[in-house]
């Protein structure tokens, strides 16, 4: 009986090697203070910073969705893999937290290691971006389960906040004023809605021009990371909202008081094209309920401390909190 190895079953040991090779320098290239030891241990050490006096530790996990398909389709991989640190990092910062480490999951039924070099090199990148470190992730050749060519990403951020800096919601007053962030484009939310609408019905190609670019370079305009920002702001913000599935509509709800509702003036959002484009053919309150309309984060501001705030980002003004029912209120 003729022998059988790992490699005729589908899984490729010396490739996964070589991956790992390829990977050292973009791994390394994230170390900061704090990271112990280095890639091929089995699991990933990091020292808690000091001069916390209740140091929380908070941890998130996301994935980039169907905005993967997009990148294949495309054949552009050295993006997602900062799309997947923005979808954690983000997050964290809405609970006052700032991300220390990451870890990745990366599956895939044959491991295409040059692709793969990419999204970790695009992982390392978000990883610098939010000012944390790549500790460590796992790489899974799975024949069988993900179909030829086929690949999924998920990730795992942990960061760390001061106790007493967690509940943003007892801060929110009436009056507070609105900012917001502006998005990169689509982000990492919505694009089933996005490839439905262009690509089925439009009967768009990702070579297409959409204003001066190829629609896929549109498309796959990688998450805006607002980790510096948070920092260099985060004594003059109240709160904060990622604005990501769920657009505005359901998202800034999710920071405030049972008693305030948000007010958002739509004419104040500065609505990027791609979204002004999709709104003709999708229902104003679907677009706002689905995408973040060019809005990437919403800051609840004091409007003592909104001066500062306008000073130091490219943050503007679309709103404020007022007394009534939970909610957003577009006028």
């Amino acid at each position: 009986m003729a022998t059988v190895s790992y490699k005729d079953a589908g899984v490729d040991i010396d490739a996964g090697n070589q991956f790992v090779e390829n990977i050292k320098p973009y791994v390394k290239s994230t170390k900061i203070p704090g990271v112990l030891g280095g890639i091929g241990s089995f699991a990933g050490a990091f020292e808690l910073p000091k001069g916390y006096k209740e140091p929380v530790i908070l941890s998130g996990t996301d994935g980039v969705g169907t905005k993967l398909k997009l990148a294949i389709d495309a054949k552009k991989f050295d993006t997602v893999g900062i799309d997947l640190v923005a979808m954690c990092t983000n997050d964290l910062l809405c609970n006052f937290g700032e991300p220390l480490f990451f870890l990745d999951y990366y599956a895939t039924a044959k491991l295409e290691v040059d692709e793969a070099t990419d999204v970790i090199k695009g992982i390392a990148e978000g990883c610098i971006r939010s000012e944390c470190a790549l500790v460590g992730g796992e790489t899974a050749e799975m024949p069988g389960m993900y179909k030829e060519g086929d690949f999924d990403l998920a990730g795992f951020c942990v960061g760390i906040a001061e106790k007493s800096e967690l509940n943003r919601i007892e801060r929110i007053e009436e009056g507070d004023i609105l900012l917001a962030l502006p998005s990169s484009g689509v982000h990492s939310n919505g694009f089933s809605l996005v490839r439905k609408l262009l690509l089925d019905k439009l009967g768009m190609t990702l070579e297409d021009d959409f204003d001066g670019k190829k629609l896929s370079d549109v498309l796959l305009e990688p998450t805006r990371i607002y980790v510096k920002e948070f920092k260099e702001n985060k004594e003059n913000i109240n709160a904060l909202a990622h604005i990501t599935g769920g657009g505005i509509t359901e998202n800034l709800p999710r920071v405030l008081p049972d008693n305030f509702k948000a007010i958002v003036k739509r004419d104040a959002i500065k609505v990027l094209p791609i979204f002004e484009f999709m709104g003709q053919f999708v229902e104003l309150e679907e677009m706002y309920r689905t995408f973040n309309m060019g809005v990437g984060m919403v800051l609840v501001v004091n409007p003592k401390n909104v001066d500062a705030v306008l000073a130091n980002t490219d943050a503007y003004v679309i709103g404020e909190i007022a007394s009534g029912e939970k909610g957003v209120e577009f006028i």
